[in-house]
């Protein structure tokens, strides 16, 4: 069974230099759940992922992981139950599939320690789950731009951490392997009780995957919550400085946002009041 890990932000703000991007945030992440942070672009976002992961000093409050503050930690311990995939990772000029994936089993690699059966099960399991195995003794850089994406979730997995942070893992990709690839994250999290957290720029998306969003503006959090609690027109419109109509999904019961422009809206569209909430209740995710 996965360990429950505790990750949480209290009282954190982080940036560059003399720049502060995410300013006094406090958060905690639903252990064995899927949250998504969204909000507009340089809203802090990925800072704040950054921050979660130690790749940036906060500059005021903590990260707390497990009750201990993740600056007090030693790195090891922290890639054995942390991991990260950064938006945009690159490989090494000709590694091989399976070669990159077994660089997420260095946390488990001890001095002078040899490959070992666990490595190799780790690996193999990754390689299966993500639908890459057969791509093993294929260099990566000759993958397309969906199965590059599977598999550095693969590295990720075989790290076998119990907290997964994702910094927009569907950038780039076309609509079916941004599905493909929130499927396999979702198999991950129900299969293994993995703790996932990723940000998502496409809202429709983030609120039919998470379990839990959270969304930021300007630094700050200013909702968090179920989908269907958070995803309102007025959130909408004070986020993304959007106007737009929040009806339930279809497919999945989930918000589904429906933007209105200064184009190409119903004359009753733009008449019509504001949904609050999705028309009906929401139903598992899709």
């Amino acid at each position: 069974m996965t360990v429950q890990h505790s990750l949480e932000a209290q009282g954190l703000s982080s940036g560059y230099g003399s720049v502060t991007v995410v300013d006094g945030i406090d958060l905690a992440l639903p252990p064995g759940r899927i949250s998504v942070i969204v909000g507009a672009n340089a809203s802090g976002k990925s800072t704040l992922l950054k921050t979660l992961a130690r790749l940036l000093p906060p500059k005021a409050g903590s990260v707390v992981l497990d009750g201990r503050r993740i600056d007090e930690l030693h790195t090891k311990d922290i890639a054995r139950t942390l991991g990260l995939l950064p938006q945009s990772p690159v490989a090494p000029e000709g590694i091989a599939v399976a070669d990159l994936v077994g660089r997420g089993r260095h946390p488990h690699q001890k001095l002078f320690r040899s490959w070992t059966a666990d490595d190799e099960r780790a690996v193999a399991q990754a390689l299966v789950e993500t639908g890459v195995a057969e791509l093993a003794d294929r260099a990566v850089d000759e993958l397309s731009g969906g199965q590059r994406q599977r598999v550095w979730i693969a590295m990720a997995l075989a790290q076998e951490t119990e907290v997964l942070l994702l910094d927009e893992p569907t950038t780039f990709l076309d609509l079916a392997h941004q599905i493909e690839v929130l499927d396999l994250l979702t198999d991950l999290n129900r299969e293994r009780g993995t703790t996932v957290a990723m940000v998502l720029h496409d809202i429709n998306l983030a609120a039919r995957y998470a379990d839990h969003l959270f969304a930021m503006r300007n630094g700050r959090l200013v909702a968090s919550g179920a989908p269907e609690d958070v995803v309102t027109a007025d959130l909408i419109r004070d986020v993304f400085g959007l106007e737009a109509q929040v009806i339930a999904d279809p497919v999945s019961g989930t918000p589904l946002i429906l933007p209105i422009g200064r184009h190409h809206a119903h004359p009753a569209a733009i008449d019509a009041p504001a949904s609050a909430a999705p028309a009906t209740p929401t139903g598992a995710h899709a």
